[in-house]
């Protein structure tokens, strides 16, 4: 499946291919998250939320496209199921919700509103693969930060492995693996 030009358009004109990013820019990065996910044959839904993924910004890289409250948008433009993962992605205070969901439980923090809920399954899921998609890309176009992240990230993966496709496991593995 191609990637969607009027989003990509729409990401050009939030000033995303001008944003400095490992590996090159913002769009670049989310344009290879978008086809890392379908190479491990996600569901069109999620390729859509990982190719938006940093519309709001995320806990690890603070620079929003769109404030919060122009989520109507986003929702029109990629479907509200994929703008939801988005949101979730976003959303996650990653200190109080990664052990969490490494201890199999989801008690997941909204860094947002502070509010923390259980998502429900699928999207639990999609949130762990495009975590695993996100920091692999990472991992995969900066040196520095495998060298340094790697480990944890393969451990923090791992703990949450259930929700992991197998092909995003064996992905975790060969990228982060010693």
């Amino acid at each position: 499946m191609p990637v969607p030009d009027h989003v990509v358009a729409w990401l050009r004109e939030l000033g995303a291919d001008r944003v400095p990013h490992p590996g090159g820019t913002l769009l670049v990065h989310l344009v290879r998250v978008r086809q890392l996910l379908a190479s491990w044959g996600a569901r069109p839904t999620l390729r859509q939320a990982g190719l938006c993924h940093a519309f709001y910004g995320t806990d690890g890289f603070a620079t929003a496209l769109l404030p919060l409250a122009r989520r109507p948008e986003l929702a029109a433009a990629i479907g509200s199921e994929a703008e939801e993962i988005v949101y979730l992605y976003a959303s996650c205070d990653r200190a109080a919700s990664y052990p969490a969901l490494g201890e199999g439980t989801a008690a997941f923090r909204d860094r947002f509103t502070g509010r923390v809920h259980s998502p429900a399954p699928q999207p639990l899921r999609d949130f762990a693969e495009l975590s695993a998609a996100n920091e692999l890309d990472l991992a995969r176009t900066d040196p520095a930060f495998r060298a340094r992240w790697g480990a944890g990230l393969l451990s923090l993966f791992g703990g949450f492995r259930e929700l992991l496709s197998e092909p995003a496991w064996r992905e975790c593995q060969a990228v982060l693996g010693d």
